[in-house]
């Protein structure tokens, strides 16, 4: 617990105020100097003459104090002042005997008899006492609600945050893999910084940026690279600080953070994860009164309704474009949408060296080797294997990052970290080395799948062992072909299993899961299969409220759906059979990289290569056009500018295009002419 802001708190503060008004009470309340003793000794002193005065209080109080005589003692007590408490009919008989004694000579400087005096000020203290501590609690839980701030009732102010010059800059410098969203922003900043510029052509600037793209891609950085450049207030909030638990405070901080944009325009507002607010309206159980809804409504106001005043730009982050509504869609309030991709394999490069600052890497490492083995990694991704990295050499006590390090990192970031606890039998490590040589095996000999890079036992995260397969260039679209030998390189460790052991094992079960959503995607989504043809099945409408897809809405009869079955079994059953014929014709190369494996437990990309060198790929499959009513043609494609240069190149020939002849139609006859 941090002690220090504990005490700072108001809690303390409300402590303490009852520990002062309880010792004020205290106080006012005393004896004055008075000792208590017994009351039967306070009438034994009355009755013996010792009482030089006395005081008897009556009502609430009912207590008698007396001070001694000189020289007189009461008991073992120190002091001359004594006092004592009395219930009852008591009171009357002590005033009897004080009389007494009085007229007797016996109290030289008289007695009093006054009834119990509360002060006023106490007693309004002590009924005021319960409403204020009640009144304290309530406004401290309130301003505790709200997040802080000396003003109670700011439910609706906004909460974004104004990045001042005192904050760590972000520069473009410090981006990179997404060269484009980079361009598209820099304009926005010139346009802050020089508007004459674009005014003099009659451009407007844009109101709103919409950046989006897969987690990690760099969104956000981008946004604070615009804060660091722009030079001008900059707002950032994230979508969920609009919506509290109070109906209308949305809309207010909408409001409000616009009313301080434009008061210091021009300025920038960031709203990161604006899904959280701009999702699709009428979707939902909340319908038009939502609490969201009725936010997402001001912010369209405050980008492009009726009074709407220039020099505020809102730029926006979200992971789901799709979600979003229409409206805030619309050229007028989001003019730009920038995707904000994976990068491809140099800009993978590019961000590798941004995060190697600061970091020792050895001489002989290679960046563009890791920007290659890593296609399909984010910005956060490269950066993560990079601290991976750092971090395993901190733990070797080495001083430099080198490649061993590297090819470790990509490895735990891939499948999670070795385990090195678990033990594995030789006949478990037998089977999976089997499993794995089939799926590296079926890869080599299959003609359009992408190279094996490593194959290793050693179990990671859940997996008992992996085969990695990569593309030597970055890939956008996949053709039938290839997906039909990734069909048959997921089935190669099943295969593998049945063709040894005769015992497939529960290993092969992510593979078949894998094997069949892409059998089926083949099917239905991207009409690779002549019975059913180029027809998609099964819809995309999802409910936006709902994030990701909680059914699969089915617009086909039952007769297609067992037909898609069919066709997915079929795909399905062919891919195993040629996983089993590549097996079967290369045996001994399963066998010779199995035992390569029991020795070494990893092997890279040279040492497969080695191991697979009399591999003859199959043959290339049947031409598909989708039907057999359609002929393919036997015409190739023509050859691009860069490939007719070299081809040009090789032959010793100029760089000419050649012609291609167009047969003109026939001239038609003047009474065919139309009117």
């Amino acid at each position: 617990m941090d002690v220090k802001r504990y005490f700072r708190g108001p809690v303390m503060w409300i402590v303490l105020a009852v520990l002062a008004v309880v010792v004020l009470m205290n106080v006012v309340g005393s004896g004055g100097g008075y000792k208590s003793v017994e009351t039967s000794e306070v009438i034994k002193a009355i009755n013996s003459g010792q009482v030089d005065s006395a005081k008897l209080t009556t009502g609430d109080s009912q207590m008698i104090k007396i001070e001694l005589k000189k020289g007189q003692k009461l008991g073992d007590n120190d002091g001359t002042k004594f006092q004592a408490n009395y219930i009852g009919d008591q009171g009357v008989q002590l005033a009897q005997n004080l009389q007494t004694k009085y007229e007797a000579g016996q109290i030289p400087d008289g007695y009093t008899v006054s009834p119990d005096k509360t002060s006023p000020f106490l007693s309004v203290l002590l009924s005021l006492l319960p409403f204020v501590l009640i009144v304290v609690v309530f406004l401290f839980l309130m301003n505790q609600m709200q997040g802080g701030g000396s003003r109670v009732m700011n439910f609706g102010k906004s909460k974004a945050k104004l990045i001042t010059k005192d904050t760590p800059k972000t520069t473009f410098a410090d981006v990179a893999g997404s060269d484009e969203a980079v361009e598209e922003l820099h304009e926005i900043k010139e346009f802050l910084q020089e508007p004459a510029k674009f005014q003099a052509v009659g451009a407007k600037i844009p109101k709103g940026v919409l950046l989006y793209g897969p987690p990690g891609t760099g969104k956000t950085l981008l946004a604070r690279a615009v804060a660091g450049e722009a030079g001008v207030p900059f707002y950032s909030i994230s979508g969920s600080d609009f919506v509290e638990m109070f109906v209308g405070v949305g809309a207010s901080r909408v409001r409000d953070l616009f009313e301080q944009a434009k008061a210091n325009a021009p300025a920038i507002v960031f709203v990161d994860e604006i899904d959280a607010v701009g999702r699709h309206r009428g979707a939902g159980l909340g319908g038009g009164h939502d609490e969201r809804e009725q936010t997402l409504n001001q912010l369209l106001v405050e980008m492009d309704g009726f009074d709407v005043k220039g020099g505020v730009i809102l730029i926006a982050a979200t992971n789901r474009p799709d979600i979003l509504d229409p409206a805030l869609l619309r050229p007028g309030r989001f003019d730009r949408q920038i995707a904000v991709d994976r990068p491809d394999m140099q800009g993978r490069l590019e961000i590798l060296k941004v995060h190697q600052k600061g970091k020792p890497v050895a001489p002989d490492v290679d960046l563009s080797a890791v920007a290659r083995r890593t296609p399909g990694f984010t910005g956060a991704d490269l950066s993560n294997v990079l601290n991976e990295a750092a971090l395993l050499t901190a733990r070797s006590d080495k001083k430099l990052i080198d490649n061993h390090m590297l090819d470790e990192a990509i490895d735990r970031v891939v499948a999670g970290p070795q385990k090195r606890t678990r033990i594995m039998s030789d006949r478990e490590k037998k089977i999976t080395a089997y499993h794995e040589g089939g799926h590296a095996l079926v890869a080599a000999a299959s003609p359009n799948s992408d190279p094996v890079h490593k194959i290793t036992i050693l179990s990671r995260g859940r997996a008992l062992g992996y085969t990695m397969v990569l593309p030597d260039e970055d890939k956008y679209s996949t053709t039938r072909n290839e997906m039909l030998d990734q069909l048959a390189y997921m089935l190669g460790g099943r295969a593998a299993e049945e063709l040894v052991f005769h015992d497939p094992t529960t290993g092969a079960a992510n593979d078949i899961e894998k094997a069949t959503a892409t059998a089926r995607a083949m099917v239905t989504q991207y009409g690779m299969t002549e019975r059913l043809g180029a027809i998609k099945f099964g819809g995309d409408n999802t409910e936006p409220f709902l994030g990701r897809e909680m059914s699969h809405p089915r617009d086909y009869s039952e007769e297609v759906a067992a037909l898609v079955d069919e066709e997915v079994k079929k795909l399905i059953e062919t891919a195993h059979n040629e996983a089993w014929e590549i097996l079967v014709e290369n045996r001994d190369v399963l066998d010779n990289l199995v035992l390569a494996l029991l020795e070494k437990e990893t092997l890279n990309k040279e040492q497969i290569a080695e191991v697979f060198s009399t591999i003859v790929k199959r043959p290339a499959r049947p031409a598909w056009t989708g039907s057999s009513r359609r002929t393919p043609s036997t015409r190739p494609p023509v050859l691009s500018p860069k490939e007719l240069q070299l081809t040009n190149s090789a032959n010793g020939t100029s760089a000419t295009p050649p012609a291609v002849s167009v047969e003109k139609a026939p001239e038609p006859a003047p009474e065919d002419r139309p009117e």
